[in-house]
């Protein structure tokens, strides 16, 4: 199957219209029509038009029309049809357009007033083999038994409107590969499918290569083109990306055991996408375009701007009451967990304490958490080019009752696994380096740039995920993954859903992921597992 074919000129132009209509400036010859005044008057056709068809009508009838047509009488066989003028348009068409330069017709049994019949077409020295019928009925005009006109005669997939094209494919094949050349396609890694063809599409005139030459069938209205015969081969060209097949894998693995689960794995260091995994049955590439409450996982830039506008730090006071209020509204703490009025930046970023952090409200100003996502962390600018589509996240001015629960992730913060993979890799790295899937060196598009976090921010952030990995609500989940580990759980509660969603950002060494899994409860239950997984494979 080909999309976006255009005809191209093989030893003349190849395109055969078939279907009904008029057609007439093509001249036939009167073989059905040709007979006497009196064979011909309106009581002789009418009189012929209500006698049934015979067995034998239906077996002359179809095999003459084959015949002729097989024999190259063109004119005479189209004659032999319901609309002669479509049908000699047509069969001339095969021959001359088309390049078929030999048709083989094989009349079967047929069955009432049925022929079946076999075709085989050459083709630049090639052939297409297939099975198709006709049906015999009386001409309005004559009463006579004719082969009813249908493009189905030629191929039984062709339907009016239809085109017969020889010609070049659109673009030449892509072969997609990753970041050691190995190739990637949908077959292997299920949920590249809809991101491997934003890359062809993208990127296919760049990636060189040679177009195929083919015998299709053009549907109208834009519908995908059916290929028929391959008569050249194309050269694929190659798009590379920055994709690991080893990542890609685990990552397929770690997402398909849950429903509508994402995950993204980048390096901090570069920026570079490693792996990205959607399980949905919309084929929606939430990992990269969604846009959700990222729920407590927001704590991780909530944390840096309160260390980079001095009101704490990482070891700095961060009280955990019961409850705590954002505008009218009261947040609670997840279940069990008991107030600790003394507890750290830190303890209460590991524990996940909402209401240490909504808390620190009425200190801010509308803007400040969106300025801090944006200038630090490259967020809400709508400038990421990652070589395909995706959204860089939304942290709106929040006022009222948005304003503390927006410190949780809450409100009408908006963000994806992506976005949530770059944050903590410009916690672990401290500079901020805009993700990418296809090397900016490919189309020389320039990248996004933000500020990045000052040393010692960086270093308490990867304090506290660590201590949140090793000893918080990421434990369980990152156990056995080495000391140089972070983490930060969230859970997001949505109108209309009886689970939270669960999230999990974290980072081993110089690699980091996000995972994001629908009405899948507590960040560590589900999305935690995920990201483990993936940063397991990193190796």
């Amino acid at each position: 199957m080909r999309t976006g074919v255009k005809v191209s000129v093989v030893s003349g132009a190849l395109v055969v219209l078939l279907g009904g209509g008029g057609y007439g400036a093509y001249n036939l010859v009167h073989a059905v029509t040709s007979g006497t005044a009196d064979q011909n008057s309106a009581e002789a056709v009418a009189k012929r038009l209500d006698t049934p068809l015979t067995a034998k009508d239906v077996r002359e009838t179809g095999r003459k029309f084959l015949s002729t047509w097989g024999a190259g009488r063109l004119t005479a066989a189209a004659a032999l049809t319901s609309q002669p003028a479509p049908a000699g348009v047509a069969l001339q068409g095969v021959r001359d357009k088309a390049h078929v330069s030999k048709v083989t017709l094989e009349p079967g049994i047929a069955t009432a007033t049925r022929l079946p019949y076999h075709v085989k077409l050459t083709v630049r020295g090639k052939s297409l083999a297939y099975d198709t019928w006709l049906t015999v009925v009386r001409s309005e005009a004559t009463g006579h038994p004719v082969v009813k006109w249908t493009p189905a005669l030629v191929h039984p997939r062709m339907k009016d409107g239809d085109l017969l094209v020889t010609g070049d494919a659109d673009a030449p094949p892509v072969a997609l590969v990753d970041r050691e050349g190995k190739a990637l396609d949908a077959g292997a890694y299920p949920s590249l499918a809809p991101i491997l063809a934003q890359l062809r599409e993208r990127y296919g005139e760049r990636a060189g290569g040679s177009g195929a030459v083919e015998l299709m069938i053009k549907h109208p209205d834009d519908a995908p083109n059916t290929t028929l015969l391959t008569l050249e081969k194309g050269k694929p060209g190659r798009v590379p990306t920055t994709l690991s097949a080893g990542v890609q894998a685990a990552a397929e693995k770690a997402v398909a055991a849950y429903a509508n689960a994402s995950v993204v794995v980048e390096r901090a260091g570069t920026g570079e996408i490693l792996a990205v995994a959607n399980h949905r049955d919309d084929q929606f590439n939430a990992a990269f375009q969604g846009t959700v409450a990222p729920g407590s996982t927001m704590k991780m830039i909530t944390a840096a701007m309160l260390i980079d506008k001095g009101l704490t730090s990482a070891n700095g006071p961060a009280p955990c009451p019961d409850t705590a209020l954002s505008g009218g509204q009261t947040v609670h703490n997840l279940t069990g967990m008991r107030a600790d009025p003394g507890a750290t930046l830190a303890r209460a970023f590991a524990i996940s304490c909402n209401t240490s952090f909504v808390s620190f409200a009425p200190k801010l100003q509308p803007g400040d958490l969106g300025t801090e996502a944006s200038e630090k962390f490259g967020l809400g600018h709508d400038n990421w080019k990652t070589g395909i589509a995706s959204a860089d996240g939304k942290v709106p001015v929040a006022e009222g009752d948005d304003k503390g629960v927006s410190l949780i992730g809450q409100g009408k913060v908006q963000l994806n696994p992506l976005n949530l993979a770059s944050v903590v890799a410009t916690i672990r790295d401290g500079a901020f380096h805009q993700p990418v899937l296809v090397p900016a060196s490919f189309d020389k598009r320039p990248l996004a740039t933000a500020a990045g976090l000052r040393p010692c921010t960086a270093a308490q952030l990867r304090q506290m995920m660590n201590l949140t990995a090793t000893s918080g609500t990421g434990a369980t989940a990152m156990s056995g993954l080495g000391p140089d580990i972070g983490a930060k759980t969230g859970s997001a509660e949505v109108d209309g859903q009886t689970q939270s969603n669960s999230w999990f950002a974290g980072y081993r060494g110089d690699f980091t992921a996000a995972a994001y899994a629908e009405q899948g409860g507590h960040g560590g239950d589900v999305a935690g597992p995920i990201v483990a997984a993936v940063l397991r494979a990193t190796g």
